[in-house]
């Protein structure tokens, strides 16, 4: 809950049990309530923002208006013993009204709260820059005009100067798109990812890039199907404050949503997830779209326009890593293109035309998985979905091969890999996830594998904890 909202529900709250209980309630005394609950409620909109969980809340700030009004209108004159009576039941039915409205003023807040990324460990501030490029060589396969060209939105962060000041970026460019979009791809109400409008960042839009190295290793990062760019930022922004740049991939058709430069949005198209050949095809696409992000990075190390990333980029050091389906593009990607030096696949099935050969990936590579995912066959009923994991899972065979990793991660499922589970304490209760405990894991092992292959430094956690542990498992081939 933010600093305004707890000030103004817990000034409600006691304001309620005043007017229930105080023997005298002077009439300007509940005028005067009802203007200060009023001024904290315009302050809390005004500096955190208006959302629907307060609303129970914001109702309350007319109960002191209510309780005058009703001194004012309703004079009964009756008998003693009946007014008694009725006083009696009038007491106890507003005192459980009142309980049970500011339970819920107080548990909606909480149970959706507008939640915040810790803070980045690393010496760096952040900086970031988004960049809407348009692919000349290729057509657009999910726009029906014959001459559209594919459109990516990538977003970059980068390490910023010591001394920058800006204001923090929102999580989302457009929270209500967005929303609109994770509603209509997960078939979820829209009303439940309207928080994500109100969750802040640590980087600051267009500040300078820090002069502390002379270049920084690249990270392109590539989120799940009908997700979005932003959706790892509790791992990007721990990354950039060690010292990456990392660059987010945004799948226009295949996330949520994307949201173009001159402003119109492309929203998640439908496509046949159940089918293994499909998804091997679809991922070409994918392949692409992070080939030609390379290539466009390529350019602004040789010549940014603005000066900022021109040779600040070390493209001799790339590492990629993926969510989902994003993790089976950074596979492909570790096999198919020389650029890539290191990746990481959190939890994504090995799709693409390209498989893991016998011998291995021959490059470093990291596979991070969650029990639950790989039990995933268990809590299936349809047999032909049963059979293409398996037939999936089966691609796992060799990726440890030649001294590669895998990290099982234990009380963790597929979602667990991303921000999503912030949302709200109710996900990580219905699928028993410790996500912040997670995330750091997930943050830990992930800058030890980067630091050693980009950075060469040593190992602080892979080499250290092969074997079986009590929240994880770590394989090494």
């Amino acid at each position: 809950m933010r600093f305004f909202e707890m000030i103004f529900i817990v000034f409600n709250i006691l304001l309620i049990v005043w007017i229930i209980f105080a023997k005298s309630k002077p009439l300007r005394g509940l005028l005067i309530c009802f203007g200060v609950s009023t001024l904290l409620m315009l302050l809390q909109w005004c500096i955190e923002g208006i959302r629907w969980q307060m609303i129970p809340a914001y109702v309350m700030t007319v109960v002191p208006l209510a309780a005058a009004m009703g001194r004012i209108i309703f004079k009964q004159k009756s008998s003693e013993a009946v007014t008694k009576k009725a006083s009696r039941v009038k007491y106890i039915a507003v005192t459980v009204l009142a309980i049970i409205y500011s339970l819920l003023a107080v548990v909606l807040p909480l149970l959706f709260p507008v939640f915040t990324f810790e803070e980045p460990r690393g010496p760096y501030q952040i900086g970031t820059i988004t960049y809407d490029w348009v692919d000349e060589q290729r057509e657009e396969t999910f726009t029906p005009a014959p001459k559209d060209k594919r459109r990516l939105v990538v977003q970059v962060w980068y390490p910023a100067d010591s001394k920058a000041k800006g204001k923090s970026v929102p999580y989302l460019s457009d929270g209500d798109a967005y929303a609109k979009g994770l509603s209509k791809a997960l078939n979820m109400p829209k009303l439940l990812f309207t928080t994500f409008d109100h969750v802040k960042t640590h980087a600051m839009e267009n500040v300078e890039i820090s002069n502390r190295e002379t270049a920084y290793p690249v990270l392109l990062f590539s989120h799940g199907f009908n997700m979005y760019k932003n959706q790892n930022t509790f791992q990007i922004e721990q990354l950039v404050s060690q010292g990456y740049i990392v660059v987010g991939i945004e799948h226009a058709y295949s996330s949520a949503a994307t949201i173009f430069a001159d402003g119109r949005v492309a929203y998640y198209m439908q496509q046949d997830k159940d089918s293994a050949d499909y998804l091997d095809q679809a991922n070409e696409g994918w392949v692409e779209d992070a080939k030609f992000t390379l290539d466009q990075l390529e350019k602004l190390v040789e010549n940014d326009p603005d000066q900022r990333f021109t040779g600040r980029l070390d493209m001799e050091n790339v590492g990629m890593f993926g969510h989902s389906f994003g993790g089976a593009t950074s596979t492909q990607m570790l096999m198919r293109d020389s650029r890539i030096k290191a990746a990481i696949n959190m939890d994504g099935a090995l799709y693409g035309k390209v498989e893991v050969p016998e011998e291995g990936l021959q490059k470093p590579f990291l596979l991070m998985s969650a029990d639950y995912s790989l039990n995933i066959t268990q809590q299936m009923t349809d047999q032909k979905q049963v059979e293409m994991m398996e037939r999936v899972l089966a691609r796992y065979e060799h990726v440890t091969e030649g001294g590669n990793y895998w990290l099982t991660i234990n009380h963790n499922d597929h979602v667990g890999f991303t921000d999503f589970y912030l949302l709200s304490p109710l996900f990580e209760r219905m699928v028993d996830v410790d996500i912040r405990k997670v995330h750091r894991m997930i943050n830990d092992y992930s800058l030890d594998f980067f630091n050693h292959y980009l950075k060469q430094q040593s190992f602080k956690l892979l080499e250290q904890n092969i074997g079986e542990h009590l929240d994880y498992t770590l394989h090494k081939g």
